[in-house]
């Protein structure tokens, strides 16, 4: 951790004192860098350093936010923006409320999900990882496209109420590798998210795209009939499904807002199966955690369902003062979500395809443009994408084309849930767009549920 930074916010809250403002900061620093594969070259190749401050000042139960990109030398800079948040302030309309500003204890400065090595991974060790990845399947029909993403993390809190101050420092990397046929258009993926430069490793990838090119080449192609399916979600699949839960599931805000299909008549009913537990974890560093919310608050581990009974809401500090709650240490960028791991030794995608089957099974494994239908309802609209199987009864593999899923959480995750994998995998879903906010999800490898609808089927890629 930079004391600069640290130093940087005590000259600030001294100003707003000064000037008898009162003032919250929120410091944001990355170090980004992307390699970008397209048609089995390298289309881009950037890295950046950017320094963002966002200032809230607040004047009884009014507040208002100025943000900016500037660096740790402009003090002077970032004292205008005081000046400009505590002007935009007198004009902001009043809330119903008075927000909270949390009075820090001592100053807490978080590095136990940082590694040096990974946040400066060479160029050539990126391009290095991809060559092994895909060695000998690229050819002048099938081509590599894809993402090396990667960096350094730091954020860093303070306000007027406390000269104590939080500090967080993360590493993470996101590969996505897609092998895509110039001319039939079908795409396959493998993915990895790493936190420590150990945890990168090429072999699966390489094994995962193998395997999937080989059926892919060599299987038949066909549009799946309409009907009702027994589908196996992959990681990537599951993790996205049970993320939309952040915004329509357990936060209390939304739920208060009408857009939930939890509320809170449901506290400790049975809402998932008895083998869904769901808990926001941030011992797991893998899922980049904060040990401490921006409040202040100790995180533990933080039951959300257990054993498909639902235990409680999220709240952060806003949405808590906003709707009279109590927060519970959720006033973070992220969670560290895990759902726990199933019985079924399945872990594999060779183990999936060869293990016996009494009917045909359809295996998702990433759904493509997911969105809300109904969020009162749980619903939502998605399709399938990148290497999508069709395991038929007899032992034999078709590949599908995409197939739409329209369905509730409650469904999904519901008493149709037959098994899930015995071994679990850190999937990434951080975003490339806007401040850097490593985020991942950790989800069994694989999870089974019986009788999906499949309410639309592709009649081509």
């Amino acid at each position: 951790m930079n004391e600069k930074i640290i130093t940087t916010l005590q000259e600030l809250r001294k100003f707003a004192l000064e000037k008898g403002i009162t003032a919250e900061f929120f410091y944001h620093e990355e170090d980004s860098a992307l390699m970008r594969f397209a048609n089995s070259a390298i289309s881009l190749n950037t890295n950046e350093h950017l320094v963002r401050l966002e200032i809230t000042a607040h004047e009884d139960q009014r507040q208002a936010s100025f943000s900016m990109i500037t660096n740790l030398d402009a003090l002077e800079e970032m004292k205008q923006g005081v000046l400009q948040a505590a002007e935009i302030v007198k004009h902001a309309q009043p809330l119903s409320y008075k927000p909270t500003i949390p009075v820090y204890d001592e100053t807490f400065i978080e590095e136990i999900a940082y590694d040096q090595d990974l946040a400066e991974i060479s160029n050539a060790e990126k391009l290095d990882y991809f060559n092994q990845a895909v060695a000998g399947l690229e050819s002048d029909q099938l081509k590599l496209g894809g993402i090396f993403s990667s960096g350094r993390n730091v954020i860093a809190v303070m306000n007027t109420q406390s000269e104590h101050a939080l500090a967080f420092t993360t590493s993470d990397a996101q590969i996505t590798m897609v092998l895509s046929h110039k001319t039939l258009k079908w795409e396959v993926i493998a993915e990895q998210s790493a936190q420590q430069k150990t945890e990168l490793n090429p072999a699966p990838l390489h094994q995962q795209l193998s395997f999937l090119v080989h059926h892919y080449q060599n299987d038949p192609a066909q549009q799946v009939p309409l009907g009702r399916y027994d589908i196996v979600f992959g990681p990537a699949a599951t993790a996205e499904l049970v993320n939309t839960m952040n915004w329509i599931g357990f936060n209390g805000g939304m739920m208060k807002r009408g857009y939930s299909f939890l509320s809170e008549d449901r506290l400790g009913d049975q809402v998932f199966s008895r083998d869904f537990t769901l808990v926001d974890d941030p011992t797991r560093l893998e899922t980049f955690p904060f040990s401490k919310d921006l409040t202040g608050i100790d995180r533990e581990p933080f039951t959300l369902f257990e054993q498909g009974v639902f235990k409680a809401f999220t709240w952060s500090q806003d949405d808590a003062d906003e709707f009279g709650a109590q927060p519970t240490g959720h006033t973070v960028m992220h969670k560290s979500l895990v759902l726990s791991p199933g019985n079924e030794p399945i872990n594999t995608l060779e183990a999936l395809v060869n293990a016996p089957r009494e009917k045909d099974v359809l295996y998702v494994p990433f759904i493509h443009y997911m969105n809300f239908v109904n969020p009162s309802k749980g619903l939502l609209t998605g399709s399938s994408r990148f290497g999508a199987l069709l395991l038929k009864q007899d032992g034999s593999v078709v590949v599908p084309y995409n197939v739409r899923l329209t369905q509730s959480l409650l469904d999904i995750f519901g008493e149709k849930v037959a098994w899930l994998s015995d071994g679990q995998v850190a999937y990434n879903t951080s975003s490339s767009y806007g401040a850097r906010n490593p985020t991942a999800l950790v989800v069994p490898n694989f999870m089974y549920v019986r009788d999906l609808e499949i309410s639309h089927a592709n009649s081509s890629y």
